[in-house]
């Protein structure tokens, strides 16, 4: 979707929802911390937006829905997250329960589904079970051939929206061996089957997404059709583990909603709020924390791009950009609402602030987005399997192979680049050793200093030292890669489950988030708004990535963070969406007096 299109939309959908501090909007505060607070679910939220239209966004358009570019679908939920995570979650469970029909069904199967969607049908995803977490290959729900179908038996466990739901697509075992080929996928309708034949599990009270419906089901011999199975039978793991890649991808729009929050909420109060005689967000200490968190967001908005990209651009290497976004941007978001708290202090522990009391909600929300569809362990374990062909291909690839990725790069990068038609069923399992960000990087170092030689002064310093500081950061990939063949050479040690594999993972997702940073910049840099793009602002994303390696150490001085500041005062006093795209957000029509108390 053209850039001036999906601005359009994310305005228009703004606009529908309203300023989520005013009381009458559709979407207001007030009642989502009611929703909250009494662990209700959010029927009347979810409603609407099915009625705006939002689902068909991620239903193929080939099949009636209306998607064309993945990334819609991720922005109108971050849109819809930075009012309510519950909400937005709750929206895209459907969505994402879709994904193994879309890329494993048949055309007859697709439309079918598609076309129970746009009215009205509610699917969940019946993947994890209570007994077996992420370990798949170890799941116990069968499904039995008989005669025109299968009976299912078994339970699933901790699936999001289980018991609001009309249908769930689930993961089941059609051989007793099991193994890889030992699982198939099926569309299970509960009204079609018979009163009492599926069972619903009491939902789980939660700590985050209070009001989200967290549950399961049991079945006992349960019939579905032969026309229930999606794709062959034996095709099970592979078709969830693509499903899966795309959630990755996809949830960290509830991290970066969460944030976004957080961070207008502290500047709700940094901006009017004096102590001696100046506003909080002029202090020297406030103002470099409440940088270095926009900072942060940037970055992990920068990873994401490319990793919601990739899904379309380069869906062959989809295992490797998902799991690092999956990774990477809960991780560090986590950490930076807890030092964006700081500058709050004691409000945001107030639960029942009439202006600060989300600001609680969205802490304690954006945690789902580091367990569900893959935890920690699962996505660090994905890239530690791959790690090898990573670090080989970063450090030693071809002068065609890098040209391949440079032209891609443009497009997974360049926000106003059309992209291919998604078709998620290219997926694979594993990247071959591809990471085109990784790849491109050196290319992107290139653009940077070209556009520093372009820039007046001070931006041409500042971009010089960002090229210093990414050239810096992206020549680890050397030693990391000399440490990976050291652990994978020691004697008698269980090179894939070692701890140390994992940390090597973590500091290639860091590498990956500096090549992101740098490419974002290089290939959207004329398609960005004002107050973007910003040398300073680069500066200190690199210096936040840096600090991992080096965490007393700044790079940058009180000029470049009175610079990051003005940037970002400028989108938050222009109601701007914090990220590359800037979206117009609804006009503040509530009271904020409340944010003075």
């Amino acid at each position: 979707m053209p850039k001036a299109d999906l601005t359009a939309l994310a305005a228009r959908l703004e606009a529908h929802l309203g300023d989520p501090h005013d009381p009458g909007s559709r979407m207001p505060f007030t009642e989502i911390m009611e929703h909250d607070e009494r662990e209700q679910y959010p029927h009347t939220f979810v409603n609407d937006l099915r009625r705006w239209g939002v689902p068909e966004y991620a239903l193929p358009a080939a099949q009636g829905g209306r998607a064309g570019d993945v990334e819609a679908e991720f922005n109108l939920v971050r849109l819809i997250a930075r009012r309510d995570p519950t909400t937005a979650t709750a929206m895209i469970i459907t969505n994402l329960a879709f994904m193994p029909v879309w890329i494993g069904g048949g055309e007859e199967q697709k439309r079918a589904v598609v076309e129970a969607v746009r009215h009205g049908l509610r699917l969940s995803w019946g993947l994890s079970e209570r007994g077996h977490g992420s370990d798949l290959l170890a799941n116990e729900m069968t499904a039995r051939k008989v005669d025109g179908g299968y009976l299912l038996t078994g339970g699933k466990w901790l699936i999001g929206n289980a018991t609001r739901s009309d249908g769930m697509c689930v993961f089941a075992r059609t051989s007793e061996r099991g193994g890889p080929g030992g699982f198939s996928i099926f569309v299970l309708e509960k009204r079609r089957t018979p009163v009492g034949s599926v069972v619903e599990l009491p939902g789980e009270r939660l700590h985050g997404l209070r009001a989200m419906d967290i549950s399961g089901i049991e079945v006992d011999e349960v019939f579905v059709p032969d026309s229930a199975l999606v794709g062959t039978e034996g095709q099970g793991l592979e078709i969830a583990i693509k499903a899966t890649q795309t959630a990755r991808a996809q949830i960290s729009s509830i991290a970066l909603s969460a944030v976004d929050t957080g961070l207008r909420l502290t500047l709700d109060f940094a901006e009017g709020r004096v102590i001696l005689g100046r506003a909080v967000s002029d202090i020297p200490y406030s103002r470099r924390q409440l940088t270095e968190v926009f900072a942060d967001l940037m970055v992990c908005d920068a990873v994401s791009l490319g990793a919601v990209r990739a899904l379309q651009v380069v869906p062959q290497q989809a295992s490797v950009w998902s799991s690092v976004a999956k990774y990477l941007v809960p991780t560090v978001l986590e950490r930076t609402m807890s030092q964006l708290s700081v500058v709050l202090g004691a409000r945001f522990f107030l639960r029942g602030h009439p202006h600060y009391g989300v600001y609680q909600k969205m802490l304690r929300d954006l945690l789902v987005a580091n367990f569900a569809d893959g935890n920690t362990v699962v996505n660090l374990r994905n890239l530690g399997s791959q790690l090898k062909g990573l670090l080989a291909s970063a450090t030693g690839a071809g002068e065609e192979v890098r040209a391949a990725a440079v032209e891609r790069a443009a497009v997974l990068y360049g926000i106003d680049r059309a992209m291919p038609p998604y078709r998620p069923w290219e997926q694979e399992l594993h990247s071959r050793g591809l990471d085109d960000a990784l790849l491109a990087a050196p290319d992107g170092l290139r653009r940077l200093r070209a556009l520093a030689g372009e820039a007046k002064e001070e931006e041409r310093e500042r971009l010089l030292r960002a090229a210093a500081v990414a050239e810096e950061l992206l020549a680890q990939a050397g030693p990391l890669a000399e440490r990976n063949a050291a652990l994978r050479a020691a004697p008698g040690r269980e090179y894939g489950q070692s701890a140390e594999l994992f940390d090597l993972a973590k500091e290639y997702c860091l590498l990956h988030a500096a090549a992101a940073c740098v490419l974002t910049f290089v290939h959207s840099h004329g398609a960005l708004d004002d107050p973007l793009p910003s040398g300073a602002l680069l500066l200190l994303q690199l210096e936040r990535l840096r600090r991992r390696w080096y965490p007393h150490q700044a790079v940058t001085d009180p000029g470049v963070i009175d610079e990051v500041m003005g940037v970002l005062r400028h989108l938050y006093h222009g109601n701007r969406l914090f990220s590359h795209w800037q979206f117009p957000l609804a006009e503040r029509t509530g009271d904020l007096s409340a944010a003075r108390d």
